[in-house]
């Protein structure tokens, strides 16, 4: 996929990253463009805490397969079995929003829901949209439950 008309959304499972997915796809069969539906893994935050024991590659695997699976499933319990634009899956290892900026600096645009799974749930936008906000190289859509909550672009 080349960058005219890609549009990138990062999927979490969240419910506001449902919903970017949902509008990304409907941009995507407007512009008859493209979605690239991205997740990250990585390992837990206390994973090897012993600090002397490299994991191993069968965690490694288990881990990013696990996240393939989960993005695969969100992917059609939200847009269906045939959604209107071609959607592709992707999963890469590394932190939410570098993954997400990575993949988006050939892009037309970045699609994130409002907030993720972690962090506070009073805040009004989570951590990895603000990061990508301030730092895509492409126009950034963030999206909440019920509606597009900012427009942005990139420095």
């Amino acid at each position: 996929m080349d960058g005219q008309d890609r549009i990138v959304a990062g999927v979490d499972g969240s419910p506001s990253s449902r919903e970017a997915l949902r509008w990304a796809a409907r941009q995507a069969a407007l512009t008859g463009g493209t979605v690239l539906a991205l997740t990250s893994w990585d390992y837990p935050q206390y994973h090897g805490a012993l600090g002397w024991l490299p994991p191993s590659s069968g965690d490694e695997e288990a881990l990013e397969a696990r996240a393939r699976e989960d993005l695969v499933r969100c992917v059609e319990e939200t847009l269906g079995a045939r959604p209107s634009a071609d959607v592709r899956t992707e999963v890469q290892y590394g932190t939410p929003a570098s993954v997400l900026l990575r993949a988006a600096r050939d892009a037309s645009l970045l699609v994130v829901g409002s907030r993720g799974l972690g962090g506070f749930a009073g805040l009004l936008l989570g951590s990895v949209a603000q990061h990508c906000v301030q730092h895509a190289a492409c126009p950034v859509v963030v999206v909440r439950e019920d509606t597009v909550t900012s427009v942005g672009e990139g420095d």
